[in-house]
């Protein structure tokens, strides 16, 4: 059979468990049309980059799906009716993706450095014992033999 990734958008005011009931719904489509899902990711709420329908955000949920065609436009029929959806796109593909997706993938690594901003800190960078303030630059100060090597060269 046919291998397919689909990715669909739900609209922002519906809750998480009613998110999960519709993606239960869609795979039964599925199962009942003689495919199977393979995968299924709930990417969570996201903002959109631009508004659709009124919306500024909406839960993402991929489907990796091994289904025949026909199962496939069942599926795409009853995403067209039901008003939750917002947006959809499926595509067939060679082979699916094992583990987690690109997606899941970069929110388990923003996660691990403590958020989308780093640990808290401005930058993220890591200052050591280096002394802070405005006009501290952490460079040492200049002395006088430098000043006189400058004004020979003819720098100044």
């Amino acid at each position: 059979m046919p291998l397919y990734e689909s990715v669909l958008i739900a609209r922002q005011d519906i809750t998480t468990t009613q998110v999960d009931a519709l993606a239960d719904e869609l795979t039964g489509v599925i199962s009942e049309g003689g495919g199977k899902v393979v995968k299924r990711e709930n990417w969570g709420l996201r903002s959109l980059t631009y508004r659709i329908k009124k919306n500024r955000k909406g839960h993402y949920i991929l489907f990796n799906i091994d289904a025949p065609p026909t199962a496939v436009n069942e599926y795409e029929r009853r995403m067209r009716v039901n008003e939750d959806v917002l947006r959809y796109m499926t595509i067939r593909v060679e082979a699916l993706e094992e583990g987690p997706s690109a997606v899941l993938q970069n929110k388990e690594r923003s996660n691990e450095r403590g958020g989308f901003f780093g640990s808290g800190r401005r930058g993220g960078r890591d200052d050591g014992d280096r002394a802070g303030g405005r006009f501290n630059s952490g460079r040492r100060p200049r002395s006088t033999e430098d000043e006189e090597s400058i004004t020979k060269n003819g720098e100044e």
